[in-house]
């Protein structure tokens, strides 16, 4: 208590003087059906090769057979890219640079998937997904059908409701793959015959396949999940996280799912994949119980150098403490985590260090799902081995004021060393905030940006350990790691009053290794892989 108590404001809500100016719909003014409940995402990433992150904001819109009819005035409801000025504020290029889609979006992987030096973007909709390449001038083109990653037009008999993607490299030829997430069949015609009066419950519909893209030489994708053992049909998918949970050098994929058993997909390193959730200890809650999962957020709480795995739910979370031996402990309770976040209904959420200490704090976006009832969202300090009280409210009114969020990402906006918050809300206020971090970057710090030397597959996943005068801290290259939400995709390092950062050792996808030594800090650089920092 006395730690929270020194706690000073920390942040600033700075979201409409930084002219992002947007209001998330759900097709119509009522809160009946789980697509309208589910939300809609946020995307970090720096389009135009600026330097400067830029914001893709995604939106739901008017849908005839679903939505009610006098929301018709929501109907082709645009999707929002804010360009970063580089002063705090943002404007608003969505349309001119060829990405105002109108369906109804769920989230937006950011990736320079065919290595020309600038970021595409993959769009999950409910309906036909978009792939948009960057053409380097500013503007877009949706090349999905060429490509092959439009996705089938149903599943399990209705559309396609997709919610995410993971990039990776599975099988090391150099191209990036995708694992596209899809969620449920949703039957807008169904009424539950045991709560008629409310939505019905995620468990009453059937689920949807998840589907694994390779990447082909020519640039186009085939889907092969039956082949990797990755064939689920009836899954039920809120998000995916790519990360090597067991230090063995090649990369796993963890799933969360609603209402069901997680996923833990080992990656057995001859292209072929063992589901072992149950075995690592991570299919359920500490009660024995499959929750309504969102996603995998990934970090070490407890300075052990061993990742561990946060998975927000609607009941009170799972915390899964890596043990180093391919199991987790589940240490939600005595971590107080539980005590936190029970009743409140986790959606997006995020292991950063808000006040770069070098240990990893945990924000939560909150919201009931079957009801429209707000909740306080939730910002948990680490005391450093791994235990959580909560000081939001302390250092922020927002922390104080009930809403119901979703998408949230951290991203240092303003590069000034600490990482901010930007939320989405699906309340009828409807409008997202940015709170801008104004304590982190009073402690040292350092920000990497891995360049892989086979382009952006070759550095997903890569392991990082730094090394400062008094702290060893190790982090993964994985940005998607909150529910429809991509943070920004550079490292942040926390180094309170650590004054030399000693070296750094890069364990790359490929297995390679290097080390860097000697690095000034407070500042961002990007390291080659094989060539050094610049």
């Amino acid at each position: 208590m006395v730690m929270a108590q020194s706690i000073k404001p920390a942040f600033t809500d700075v979201t409409e003087e930084s002219g992002i100016i947007f209001k998330y719909n759900f097709g119509d003014y009522s809160y009946e059906n789980i697509l309208e409940s589910s939300g809609s995402g946020v995307t970090v990433l720096d389009y135009n090769n600026d330097g400067w992150m830029d914001l893709y904001m995604l939106n739901g819109t008017y849908l005839a057979g679903i939505s009610d009819e006098n929301g018709k005035v929501f109907q082709n409801t645009p999707n929002h890219l804010y360009r970063n000025n580089g002063d705090g504020t943002f404007t608003e290029v969505a349309e001119s640079a060829g990405v105002d889609d109108h369906h109804w979006s769920m989230a937006a992987g950011a990736l320079d998937y065919d290595g020309d030096g600038d970021t595409d973007i993959y769009l999950l909709n409910y309906g036909p997904n978009v792939f948009y390449r960057n053409n380097g001038n500013g503007t877009f083109t949706n090349i999905a059908d060429k490509i092959g990653l439009v996705g089938p037009n149903t599943l399990n008999g209705y559309t396609k409701w997709s919610v995410g993607v993971a990039f990776w490299d599975y099988n090391q030829d150099k191209r990036v793959d995708m694992m596209v997430g899809n969620f449920l069949a949703f039957n807008p015609e169904y009424v539950s015959p045991t709560t008629p009066d409310l939505m019905p419950h995620p468990s009453e519909y059937k689920g949807q396949a998840s589907m694994m893209y390779m990447q082909q030489p020519n640039g186009t994708f085939r889907e092969v999940t039956a082949d990797l053992n990755m064939f689920y049909p009836d899954s039920k998918c809120m998000g995916l996280t790519v990360f090597d949970f067991d230090d063995d050098g090649d990369l796993d994929l963890f799933q969360g799912n609603d209402h069901q058993f997680n996923f833990l997909f080992r990656n057995d390193g001859d292209i072929n994949f063992t589901e072992i959730a149950v075995a690592a200890g991570v299919a359920v809650n500490d009660e024995g119980t499959p929750t309504g999962s969102m996603h995998g957020t990934i970090g070490d709480i407890d300075g052990d150098g061993k990742i561990d795995l946060l998975v927000t739910d609607l009941k009170y979370g799972a915390m899964y403490r890596n043990l180093g031996d391919g199991v987790f402990e589940d240490v939600t309770r005595k971590s107080g985590i539980a005590h936190n976040f029970s009743g409140k209904g986790q959606w997006g959420a995020a292991l950063f260090d808000y006040n770069n200490d070098g240990d990893l704090d945990i924000f939560a976006a909150n919201g009931t799902a079957e009801e429209l009832i707000l909740q306080k969202p939730l910002l948990l300090d680490n005391d450093g081995k791994g235990n959580f009280i909560d000081i939001g409210a302390e250092l922020h009114s927002y922390f104080n004021t009930k809403r119901s969020g979703r998408a949230a990402a951290t991203w240092d906006f303003d590069n000034d060393g600490d990482l901010d918050l930007v939320v989405s809300h699906i309340d009828l206020l409807a409008k997202p905030v940015l709170l801008r971090n104004d304590v982190g970057n009073k402690n040292n710090w350092l920000g990497l940006t891995l360049k892989g030397n086979k382009g952006p597959a070759s550095e997903i996943g890569a392991k990082v350990t730094l090394y400062s005068t008094n702290k060893v801290q190790v982090k993964i290259n994985q940005w998607a790691t909150s529910y429809l939400s991509y943070n920004d995709p550079r490292i942040l390092f926390g180094l309170g009053k650590d004054t030399y950062v000693r070296k750094i050792h890069i364990r790359w996808p490929d297995g390679s290794e290097e080390f860097i030594e000697n690095i000034d800090i407070n500042q961002y650089i990007t390291i080659v892989q094989g060539k050094g920092s610049n």
